[in-house]
């Protein structure tokens, strides 16, 4: 298998890979992604949205999204892990524990401190690899978001 940093012509198939996922989660009805916005965020102007992929024999098996963020509080820079995914049928082979060693690594390397995510409270394997891995879960943390009509009327 092989980790790289995505290149523009992997964009249309973790699109694919991210409608899996998205479809994994329950959340296709949400899935907005397209090959044209994926590839702005992560090659156009401004961009510094990152990604890795995998691949087997040629086949892209895997991605991961990340950027980076501040941790006010502790003062602290790293990477908030958007997501991370691999195909059905390539879990369980230590490909998970690589790309996040792979992002910690860059991490490391730029001087960042820390790498931070959510997990789907049902999503017990997931929860159960971050864990064994040594993530510390803050179950005291509630997500909020503005978006669609809320964000459009806080920025009127």
């Amino acid at each position: 298998m092989e980790i790289r940093a995505i290149k523009p012509n992997d964009v249309d198939g973790v699109v694919r890979l991210m409608r899996a996922f998205a479809e994994f989660e329950n959340l296709l009805d949400y899935c907005e992604i397209t090959a044209d916005k994926l590839e702005k965020v992560l090659f156009g102007p401004g961009s510094f949205v990152e990604s890795l992929v995998a691949f087997d024999e040629g086949k892209l098996i895997a991605y991961s999204i990340f950027y980076p963020h501040f941790a006010s509080f502790r003062g602290q820079t790293g990477y908030y892990l958007e997501d991370i995914f691999i195909d059905d049928s390539f879990r369980g082979q230590g490909l998970g524990e690589a790309l996040l060693r792979t992002i910690a690594n860059i991490a490391s390397k730029r001087g960042f401190d820390r790498i931070d995510f959510q997990v789907l409270d049902w999503n017990t394997s997931a929860v159960n690899f971050y864990l064994k891995l040594g993530a510390v879960r803050d179950d005291s943390e509630r997500h909020f978001k503005f978006t669609d009509n809320a964000f459009k009327a806080l920025a009127a």
